[in-house]
């Protein structure tokens, strides 16, 4: 028999179970805690103080009246959506959201594409973002001046004055008026002679009412021109002679006026020919058939000087401001797109000309699609500004027009701070003009979270 020995097992040695740890080290934890805590603290106080305490105070200030302790409820709030100047500066506001937004977008759009056509872009950006660098107030002021309605002042009505002369010159004469029952009419319509003429007359046109200094430079003495036998000729003069004399004769000392409209005008009273004055007052018609023709100084001759486009006027004034306003944001919104266009690739464009695509077509169906999430930020970011439109509004209207350009803004200002001292009415107005932001501020906040998860 053969002896099987078997080897006895060997024992395993196991790993001595772990000792059990807590399920939460309160220690770190709370170091953790407190860390966050720390960093946060100061953010979270300047936060409460400048932020969450004035939203809470001005809410609760609201329900009250001009007393703070005369509790009114939801008064202000009836006040401020009946009374006339309230509602107008809500109105504003509305029309401020509706047009500035789009129209700066829209030039801005329209600047970045052509300047990426131009030589020295850079230049044309500079200048077109240089109002940017002056503040809103400044800008406002600016624009008060530009916008004065004399011409000799304000710049806007000095280039339309130059436009309105070249189209309708300025009479020679500001006023004037027959100056003997010979002659009918007024410096509106015309003054005329009241009985016909013929061919180898001539006829003197005298008007009074004309000061020594208002008589056109130039002007000499006056003199009657001979009329030949198919010439109708006369002079216009002012028809003052010192120490008296006789109205309706050209007498000694008296000055021609040179430059007036003389109008020729047919049995019918159609005008056949017009001419202008000589030095001397004189003018004259030739190559007339025989018959009867009736002579007229015409309405030219009294036009009067432009006196200027009241830009500042009450209906005038919210344009004005508004186009203040895009002038001053239109290169902010010029640089944010022409960002966009610079991260466009140039294949895309590339490939929709190669495909027939016209300029127009491309701008339209690639780049504008394309452009969409820069063109959304600075639409959105124009209304939260517009919605809050303050100080340009303050610098360009007068105290006289404030009431017809008023903003919700101004409206607040105006009430709490500017002689009305209500503190409750004001109050109510900030917070409307508050839940009025709030949904732009909800819409960027939510655009902002999308495209983080992208």
């Amino acid at each position: 028999m053969v002896a099987v020995h078997t080897k006895p097992p060997r024992a395993v040695s196991r790993p001595s179970p772990a000792p059990a740890h807590p399920r939460h080290r309160t220690p770190g934890r709370w170091r953790r805690w407190l860390l966050a805590a720390a960093f946060l603290a100061p953010a979270l106080a300047v936060l409460t103080v400048w932020i969450v305490y004035p939203t809470a105070r001005t809410v609760l200030r609201s329900l009250f009246g001009r007393d703070p302790h005369e509790f009114v409820g939801l008064d202000n709030y009836h006040t401020l959506f009946t009374t006339d100047t309230l509602t107008t500066a809500i109105r504003n506001n509305a029309l401020w959201v509706a047009v500035v937004p789009l129209t700066v977008t829209a030039i801005g759009t329209v600047l970045a594409v052509l300047t990426e056509r131009i030589r020295w872009s850079a230049a044309f950006r500079t200048a077109i973002f240089m109002p940017m660098a002056v503040s809103m107030f400044a800008a406002g002021v600016i624009w008060h001046v530009m916008a004065e309605k004399d011409p000799q002042r304000g710049t806007l009505n000095a280039v339309v004055g130059a436009v309105h002369d070249a189209v309708s010159p300025t009479g020679v004469l500001a006023n004037g008026r027959p100056s003997t029952p010979a002659l009918t009419g007024d410096a509106g319509s015309g003054i005329a002679l009241r009985d016909p003429v013929r061919p180898g007359q001539a006829a003197p046109l005298g008007l009074t009412g004309i000061p020594a200094r208002d008589v056109p430079p130039g002007s000499v003495r006056a003199a009657i021109p001979p009329a030949a036998a198919d010439q109708v000729t006369g002079t216009v003069f002012r028809d003052f002679s010192p120490g008296g004399g006789r109205p309706g004769v050209v007498e000694p000392g008296e000055a021609g006026i040179p430059g007036a409209t003389v109008e020729l005008r047919d049995a019918g009273g159609r005008v056949v020919a017009t001419t202008r004055t000589a030095a001397d007052g004189g003018f004259r018609f030739t190559g007339l058939a025989p018959g009867d023709y009736r002579l007229a100084i015409g309405p030219d001759t009294f036009a009067a000087p432009f006196a200027g486009v009241d830009w500042l006027g009450p209906k005038l004034i919210t344009p004005t401001i508004m186009i203040a306003y895009v002038w001053m944001w239109a290169g902010f919104a010029m640089v944010l797109i022409a960002a966009g266009l610079s991260a466009i690739p140039r294949e895309v464009l590339d490939a929709a000309r190669v495909d027939g695509a016209s300029e127009w077509q491309v701008f339209r169906r690639v780049t504008v699609p394309l452009l969409a999430p820069v063109l959304t930020v600075v639409l959105v970011t124009m209304v939260v500004n517009v919605l809050k439109v303050f100080d340009i509004v303050m610098a360009v209207a007068s105290e006289s027009t404030q009431d017809d350009a008023n903003v919700i803004a101004l409206a607040m200002w105006r009430t709490s701070f500017s002689g009305d001292g209500d503190y409750g009415l004001g109050s109510a107005i900030s917070v409307v003009l508050f839940l009025l932001v709030l949904p732009a501020l909800a819409f960027n906040i939510r655009r902002f979270r999308r495209e983080g998860r992208r």
